[in-house]
């Protein structure tokens, strides 16, 4: 996620410089075509305004869904955030008793594996992502924190050896390691850890964890209706290749080198067309690993210095810094 307080002009015009670069030059051919051979390419713009103004109100729809769907991936990862502090906050209340530093470190550091393992998998390759956009030399393009092999290092901080190789094979870690975590408080309520009542409350901190984790593999997994997102990029190219023909009309009336405008003004409007529809596209899948992503790295870490500052733990890592003003 970009965190500064505005994308810079340069840097915006490099991210989309493509379709103006192209518009410019499809202008041009027309322009020079139509000024030497005088032939009559032109097109009445009104036809064409009509249109444009039809492919902008839809524009403005797909980035609308699509900015929900960016939004409702950050409430998600706010609730985890939120159930996160319950929980420690929790922990820490209801296990008393001997050994009660040592049980309060390990419900901690499970927790933080789950959400070890559910960031892992929501940033995992999809065919609908942009995976050549990932950000390099963290994310590759095929899988975008490396799950084979680096997961297992990551969850190892957290959880033993044994708990590792019982996860070995399951299609879904995270939910498995919420599964341990309600197993466990089962048997520390038939120890008399703590009563029913207190029992009951960490449980329904599992299910709303699950309601989280399932809400985000919704977004994940569920792409963006492909054929709304393949009728916007449709439509924007026809109203594109339009619009040219339309200009060199207009400008086909004024006087000496006001003429050669045309393909300039042209490429600027298939600029800013082309930015809206790719604005939308690139915040359909908040989960991608790109520049524009919901920064679960970052979140992830707040909870973890949180939920260990409650069990006063040692060798607590810093927040998550941006690079160039991107936090991951």
């Amino acid at each position: 996620m970009y965190i500064n307080k505005n994308y810079g002009f340069w840097m915006t015009l490099s991210w989309s410089k493509k379709p103006m670069i192209y518009g410019f030059f499809y202008s041009l051919l027309i322009s020079i075509i139509f000024y030497t051979f005088e032939i009559g390419m032109g097109l009445p713009w009104q036809p064409i305004g009509v249109i444009g103004i039809a492919v902008a109100f839809y524009l403005g729809f797909k980035n609308n869904s699509s900015y929900d769907r960016t939004w409702e991936a950050r409430k998600i990862w706010g609730g985890i955030v939120n159930y996160s502090r319950s929980l420690g906050a929790q922990i820490c209340s209801f296990v008393q008793g001997d050994n009660s530093d040592l049980i309060k470190k390990e419900l901690v550091y499970r927790h933080i594996a789950w959400m070890t393992a559910l960031r892992y998998q929501l940033r995992l390759s999809r065919t609908w992502e942009h995976k050549e956009e990932r950000i390099q030399d963290r994310y590759s393009e095929n899988v975008c924190e490396d799950y084979t092999k680096s997961l297992n290092s990551e969850l190892s901080k957290y959880i033993s050896k044994s708990e590792i190789n019982e996860l070995d094979g399951k299609s879904n870690i995270a939910t498995q390691i919420l599964k341990t975590q309600s197993v466990r408080f089962q048997e520390l309520r038939d120890n008399n850890t703590f009563e029913d009542f207190r029992h009951m409350e960490l449980q329904n901190l599992i299910t709303n964890f699950y309601e989280e984790q399932g809400k985000a593999e919704r977004i994940k997994n569920f792409p963006f209706p492909r054929q709304y997102a393949s009728t916007a990029l449709w439509l924007t190219f026809v109203f594109c290749a339009l619009v040219p023909l339309g200009l060199v009309d207009i400008f086909n009336y004024t006087l000496g080198w006001v003429f050669w405008l045309s393909p300039i003004m042209s490429a600027l409007i298939i600029w800013i067309f082309f930015l809206m529809e790719k604005i939308g596209d690139y915040s359909e899948n908040p989960f991608e690993g790109t520049y524009n992503d919901v920064p679960i790295t970052s979140i992830a870490r707040g909870i973890e210095i949180d939920m260990r500052e409650m069990i006063n733990d040692t060798d607590i890592p810093k927040p998550t810094e941006a690079e160039n003003g991107f936090l991951m």
